[in-house]
């Protein structure tokens, strides 16, 4: 694995030509180009803003912050993971006709949202400036965060951009099963609004409890808004907890992506 990590280092020129490509054919033909990465937020955080502040009233004060603050890392995983999946049926023109490390296609889909993502986070400060909202030490913490999202959002990208080629039908599941991860992760609510005991067979279950700990982007968007919104460190257990979580991801994503990766030309 060592010597697979070195050669994507021997490689980092073509995983920056591929970033570059992936950011130009993704606006190209766009009037406004890049702007589209800081308009896209601003746009979906005023329809969210209208619905659950005017037609369903959430109990949140300065709403557009906290719902960015979640927003902004969803959009970064959604759009990782889709494209993501696809990143080697996608690419199977280039898989067959010479060869690089393969991990380099979901790789380089990662890094292009990732760039987005932090474009689109000097808006969401400008917002928070707007706001009136303090930004505190706490703030310091966001670089760990940003790559404990990383290492999750690359290794889930790499267990199914491997799953997609042997079935195909894993990118249209995924669009189904983003769309309902969207809804079970406290984005535009409050996971303090969700029961603290719940029974279920007989069994008190603590909801917010295993909403964090079955999904690792609760947790993320937990910490993103702690720091950006209550302006305030989650806590050193919760956020190592998180992170190690996302560290084992990444790790078994780039086992089973190496393990099959030999075969991709043949699959594909």
């Amino acid at each position: 694995m060592i010597a697979r990590v070195r050669e994507l280092v021997c490689y980092r020129e073509l995983i920056r030509n591929l970033v570059i490509r992936d950011l130009k054919v993704r606006y190209k033909g766009s009037a406004l180009g890049f702007l589209w990465s800081l308009l896209n937020p601003l746009l979906m955080t005023a329809v969210f803003t209208v619905v659950f502040t005017v037609m369903l009233p959430q109990n949140i004060a300065n709403f557009p912050v906290f719902f960015m603050a979640g927003f902004l890392p969803w959009t970064f995983l959604s759009s990782s993971v889709l494209g993501g999946t696809s990143s080697i049926v996608r690419n199977s023109h280039l898989i067959k006709k010479v060869y690089f490390p393969r991990e380099i296609l979901p790789l380089a889909e990662v890094l292009s949202n990732l760039v987005n993502f932090l474009l689109a986070m000097i808006v969401l400060f400008g917002l928070v400036i707007a706001s009136g909202i303090p930004i505190t030490p706490a703030v310091l913490m966001l670089p760990l965060i940003v790559l404990a999202q990383l290492a999750f959002t690359l290794g889930i990208a790499m267990i199914l951009s491997t799953a997609n080629v042997f079935y195909r039908d894993t990118q249209h599941i995924m669009e189904v099963v983003m769309q309902a991860w969207f809804f079970l992760t406290p984005i535009f609510y409050s996971i303090d609004r969700l029961p603290s005991d719940a029974h279920l067979l007989g069994i008190v279950i603590d909801v917010r409890l295993w909403a964090r700990r079955l999904n690792p982007m609760a947790s993320l968007v937990a910490s993103y808004q702690d720091v950006l919104y209550w302006g305030e460190f989650s806590g050193l257990d919760f956020f190592l907890r998180t992170f190690v979580t996302c560290v084992l991801v990444l790790l078994i994503g780039y086992v089973v992506f190496c393990r099959f990766s030999s075969v991709f030309g043949e699959e594909t």
